[in-house]
């Protein structure tokens, strides 16, 4: 059974990509090359919006990488339509957004409906957005943590597919609570890649 096909949307330092990296890499091994048994998934490219530092690790992992720059194009609808021609090039089973700063357009969402996953810091359905961990301690809560979602034309409003609880600590900063949300992020993106791979694996 082949692996399924995944490719990776990156803005920033790809810390998730490095994860969905690891854990392949582990999978292979543990299958211990079996045509049969190797693992659920094939990470097969690498697509920014910018030179991101991220972009590293998939070079020194042999996977492809692009660059589609929004200042490259006359407008958005351009931008997204140009987005949408390389991602669908790479004929993915999955697409998995990992720290990618802009919203999917249409032409993205409709060529791979119900197959793209993102992860946003906090228990959606609350302080989506891009400023999850901000809102979260401006509200004083408690509790908050990291959602993946299946992407949907909203603002962090897809079917949630999981979550995980992270405690706010006297003392928080944004960036400290950040980097704990982080680390259970990465561990749960793996997880639901996995589990999302092995029922798309051909």
């Amino acid at each position: 059974m082949a692996p399924a096909r995944i490719v990776v949307l990156i803005s920033g330092t790809g810390s998730n990509l490095a994860a969905l990296l690891e854990a392949q890499r582990s999978d292979a091994e543990a299958s211990a090359g079996s045509a049969q048994e190797r693992g659920s998934y094939e990470i097969v490219g690498v697509v920014a919006d910018r030179d991101a530092a991220g972009l590293a690790h998939a070079a020194e992992a042999g996977i492809p990488t692009s660059v589609v720059r929004l200042k490259d194009h006359a407008d958005r609808a351009a931008w997204d339509d140009a987005l949408a021609r390389e991602v669908s090039a790479l004929a993915p089973d999955l697409v998995v957004l990992a720290g990618f700063m802009k919203l999917i357009g249409a032409p993205l969402l409709t060529a791979h409906p119900g197959r793209i996953i993102n992860t946003h810091p906090a228990l959606l359905p609350s302080f989506p957005g891009a400023h999850g961990v901000r809102d979260a301690l401006a509200h004083g809560v408690k509790v908050t943590g990291a959602s993946v979602i299946e992407v949907d034309p909203g603002v962090d409003t897809g079917r949630i597919l999981a979550q995980r609880a992270v405690d706010v600590l006297d003392g928080d900063t944004e960036e400290s609570l950040h980097e704990r949300i982080k680390a259970v992020e990465r561990e749960m993106l793996v997880e639901v890649v996995r589990e999302r791979a092995c029922s798309l694996a051909r």
